[in-house]
Parts: structure tokens; sequence; C-alpha cells
């Protein structure tokens, strides 16, 4: 947000309050006085050090947008005990807390749906439509935005926004939350500091996000980190770090920019570590590739389990053509994966670490051999007390892995 747009909506809230002014509830009241105030402001601006404003009207509608809110979504944006909220209908307005589901008293009018679709991709620079009837999208705060449209859906649009928890910046945070043991992040922060390549599996809603975040926060200062994901979510905690995202492809069915294209470019900025949002299809291959050419990297997958997210990863690369054979893929993912944490939803919505895995390297009649490192007991994460089976990576910067894993014993 500029200084010029923070301190109009800034004007407006105040004077919103002095009022009594309902602006949620009258639009035509709301853009008239965001235009009185941009145009007061551009005014004081001429005579005065304040920043200036060089388009009146797009400063009105980003000042709007800011002041009005997305309606009645917007308390839930608020709370931060929400972390998911959907809607399927007008009636079917939905939110989760704690990973459990809830259906609100909240109705949103079908022509209020679509303006607040509109709306909430104003930011974004992204459209959905009947030529493109599905979008990802981020919010201006960072929440995740997913929408589909009629006559993909059958009556309603519908939209699902996915916040990101800002109150999970680090290991320690994960272990407050009992979602691993202080053992189990120490390990993990080792294997960050030795450039370990990290694969974060599980199925959705199990905090591979979260878990990347706080992997991240184990870099070290003077490393640059470049990420690439389909829409803005990793919200990391980092001196040197640049995010790209995907990009639809426009009216004319030019300009699009795929994840594979993405990597690629990462690749000429200069990274210490290359962080791939999730890999779904053949962007899996450009991944393993950099990830060979010794270059440290962390992503996600969707998997049941740290074995099946090997197994995963060692089939989507077929996806990238006729040419990519498994006799390839098979043993590079064995080579090129350090770890595989794999997290895990209970039904009660708490989320933890289920399994640390680390591949041995080995490839036995297409099977990746890997040692479990960690595996979830009765009550919480527990050591195999058994060594990684390749520490070259720890020793090389003088760190000792296998004595964190003993520890236990």
């Amino acid at each position: 947000m500029s200084i010029a747009v923070s301190t109009i909506t800034d004007r407006i809230r105040r004077r919103v309050l002095l009022e009594g002014i309902d602006l949620g509830g009258d639009r035509a009241r709301a853009a008239d006085i965001a235009r009185e105030e941009v145009r007061g402001y551009a005014e004081e601006a001429l005579g005065s050090s304040l920043p200036l404003v060089h388009d009146e009207e797009a400063t009105t509608r980003e000042v709007l947008a800011r002041v009005t809110g997305f309606g009645a979504l917007q308390p839930y944006l608020d709370d931060p005990e929400i972390e998911e909220i959907w809607i399927n209908a007008p009636s079917r307005v939905f939110v989760a807390r704690g990973g459990v589901p809830e259906l609100t008293s909240t109705v949103v009018p079908e022509t209020d749906l679509r303006d607040l679709i509109e709306r909430m991709l104003q930011s974004s620079g992204r459209r959905v439509d009947l030529s493109s009837p599905f979008v990802d999208a981020s919010l201006p705060n960072g929440e995740r935005l997913h929408v589909a449209v009629p006559e993909v859906t059958r009556r309603y649009p519908s939209v699902n926004i996915r916040k990101f928890s800002r109150r999970i910046r680090d290991l320690s945070h994960l272990v407050e939350r009992e979602a691993l043991t202080a053992q189990a992040a120490e390990f993990l922060q080792l294997a960050v500091l030795a450039g370990c390549n990290i694969l974060v599996s599980g199925a959705t809603h199990t905090g591979k996000t979260t878990m990347i975040n706080a992997l991240l926060s184990s870099v070290r200062s003077e490393e640059r980190i470049v990420t690439v994901e389909e829409t803005f979510e990793l919200d990391l905690v980092a001196r040197d770090v640049v995010a790209l995202q995907c990009r639809q492809a426009s009216l004319e069915g030019t300009g699009e920019i795929t994840l594979r294209r993405l990597i690629k470019e990462a690749l000429r900025m200069r990274p210490d570590w290359l962080v791939v949002g999730e890999v779904r299809e053949a962007e899996s291959l450009d991944l393993l590739i950099a990830l060979n050419s010794g270059m440290p990297g962390i992503s996600s997958i969707h998997a049941n389990t740290a074995r099946d997210a090997l197994v995963k990863l060692s089939t989507l690369p077929l996806l990238a053509g006729r040419n990519i054979d498994s006799a390839f893929v098979v043993p590079t993912v064995a080579s090129c994966i350090d770890l595989v944490v794999h997290l895990e939803m209970t039904a009660s919505g708490t989320r933890h670490v289920g399994e640390i895995l680390a591949p041995t390297g080995t490839v036995t009649g297409q099977v990746i051999e890997a040692a479990t490192l960690f595996n979830r007991g009765r009550a919480q994460l527990e050591s195999s007390g058994s060594p990684p089976p390749r520490t070259a990576k720890f020793e090389a910067h003088g760190l000792d892995a296998a004595r964190v894993l003993r520890r236990s014993l």
C-alpha cells in the first residue's frame, strides 16, 4: 500500500467513525466519500511534502476496495481463528476453525456474490468468465482465492478462500503446537543449514505451506531464496527473497507463464535456494533437474504417505513427454531428495508431522529405498535412533545430525 493510499484510507476511517457512516451498506456513498477524500488529498499534496497522487481514479478504486473490504466475508477474513472460508450458494457460507468446518448464518445474495468476486480479483489482475471458468489468485493480505463459475458449477459460483497463519513463523512455533517434537525440529533445522533437499508431503489442509515457511526460517541470512508458485501463498521471513507466480493466458490465448517456465527463469536469478510451492504435473521434471545440479530446494506434493510421495514424484515427470523415461526419473529422485516430511491431520482438525523419511539413494527394482528417521507413535513423534543414511551434506557444514537422532536412546 502506498503512503498516499494509506493516508487517505485512514482519513476516511476517521470520518466514518465521527459521522457514523455505514460504508458497507451504501456503496454509492462510499464511492463519493472516497472521491472527495482523494481529491482533497491530491490538492493538499500539491502544496506540501505529502506524496503526490498521479492517478486519482486508480487511487480512488484502491481506497474504496480497502475501506469497504469484502462485505459479509470481511469479519471472517479478520478473525484469526478462521482458517478457511468457502461459499457453495448464497445461503451456504462455510468457515473452518481448527480444521473443523461449520455452516454460518451469513447469506450472500447472488448479485452481491458476483460483485464480491470481481472486487476480490481486482487487485490480482486475473479474470474468471465463461472462457476461463476457474481462477486462482491472491487477495491483498495474502489469502489464496479459488473461484469456479457456471456452467462448470451447477448454478452458483463456488468460492474458496484459504488463509495462512502468520502466527507460525518458525519450527519452534510448531513445537509449541505439538506438531512435532523439539528433537525433530532441531534435526530439520540442521537439515536446512546443511542444504538438504526436502519434500513436504500430505493431504489437502495438512499444513504443507506452513511447514515450508517454518523450514525456510532456518535458512542462513546471507542466502538468497527464489520461490515459484501458481499463486502467491508462501510468506517468508528472510532477508533476500524473490517471489514468482504464474500468469493466466490473455483473452487472445497468449502471455501464459507456467510453473515450468518460472523454474527455468528462477535458475537465472542466482538462487541459493529454489522453492517450488507445489508440484502437480510436468514441472516436477524441471524441479528434479534443478536439484540434480546441486541446487538446494524445497517443494510440496499431495500424497497419503511419505513413501507414496516418492512414488508420485517419480511418476509426475513422465507427463513431460514420451522421451522421459522412468529409468532416468527414479534414480534421480532417489539421489536428489534427502528428506520427506509427511504431514497429517486428525479427525479433530489437529495437524502434525506423521513421519520423516530419508531416501538412501539406492533403487531396488524401481523402488526407492528409504530409512524412517521419525515416526509418530501413540503419543508423539519418535526418533528411530538411526543416523541419516547420507551424511555428506551435514559433514560438509560441520553438523552432527546423528547426535541429534541418538539423543532419545
